[in-house]
């Protein structure tokens, strides 16, 4: 393992009320322990062009209607127009209820339809929040900051 290379990563998420946000910053949390440059961007503010500097591009989406929002399944389809053989992605959730890993689980099945260039490094992150605007369910935050481990580390061993 290359302890010395630099990876990095872009989180891009679309929230409604600051829970999807709020598992995004944890993840990033996770990503900087192990040593990995991280972006945080939401939707509306990333930038297309910048997105080919990163090895790996993690989206997260609230699950709307048990699927992801129609912001990030937009998304997903304007990344199928760029050059990305060789780089990594992983996506993540929240949701409500018995909504575990819907969202999660069409984004994986679209990128791979859409993206084919893009490679998944790691299963799909799904937390719980305790209705519309939250708050995260107990014990829910640490498994977003494990999450940002466990790709960075992945990353890293190529």
């Amino acid at each position: 393992m290359n302890g010395g290379l630099l990876v990095k990563v872009i989180v891009i998420y679309e929230s409604k009320y600051g829970n999807t946000k709020r598992v995004a910053e944890m993840i990033i949390e996770g990503i900087k322990e192990i040593g990995g440059e991280v972006s945080l961007s939401g939707l509306n503010e990333t930038d297309f062009d910048t997105i080919l500097k990163y090895d790996a591009i993690l989206i997260g989406s609230p699950n709307h209607m048990g699927g992801p929002t129609r912001g990030i399944r937009g998304f997903i389809d304007k990344l199928g127009k760029l050059q990305l053989e060789g780089k990594k992605f992983a996506v993540f959730d929240t949701y409500m209820g018995k909504d575990f890993e819907k969202a999660v689980k069409k984004m994986e099945k679209r990128i791979s339809e859409r993206v084919p260039g893009l490679k998944q490094i790691a299963s799909g992150l799904s937390i719980k929040v305790l209705g519309m605007k939250g708050p995260i369910a107990e014990g829910e935050l640490q498994k977003c900051k494990e999450f940002g481990k466990k790709i960075t580390t992945q990353l890293k061993s190529g």
